[in-house]
């Protein structure tokens, strides 16, 4: 059975930065493509980061773009998401997923097999 765990959420000012990690269990990571998702109260979960099986290719939304950075260690089946100059608008919750699929690059909440249970990042003004 496929297991995601994330951690490294928290609390942070405006301006500071967070790791968020996800190791992931019961697959053959190295064959698969990664997402990071988030989900703010109130609203709808989004696609935020997703890096290809090699770790060659990386996506971003635009929001994120030259602030956060997604990574991973197929060695010890890892993925992160640097996390810098946040904004109150990244509060929410981040979760980590897998997409349906080996090799397979998604945006789509549609297209995601397993979730992570979710790290809450808050970030205050």
């Amino acid at each position: 059975q496929v297991q995601l765990v994330e951690s490294g959420g928290g609390l942070v000012q405006a301006g500071g930065s967070l790791r968020l990690s996800c190791v992931a269990s019961g697959l053959t990571f190295g064959k698969f493509a990664m997402d990071w998702f988030r989900q703010a109260p109130g609203k709808e979960r989004e696609f935020v980061a997703a890096i290809s099986w090699s770790g060659d290719s990386t996506y971003y939304r635009d929001a994120v773009k030259g602030r956060f950075t997604i990574s991973r260690d197929n060695n010890e089946n890892t993925i992160h998401l640097q996390m810098d100059s946040l904004k109150p608008e990244d509060t929410a919750f981040y979760y980590c997923a897998l997409p349906r699929g080996p090799y397979r690059v998604t945006r789509s909440t549609r297209d995601i097999d397993v979730w992570g249970k979710g790290t809450l990042v808050t970030v205050s003004s």
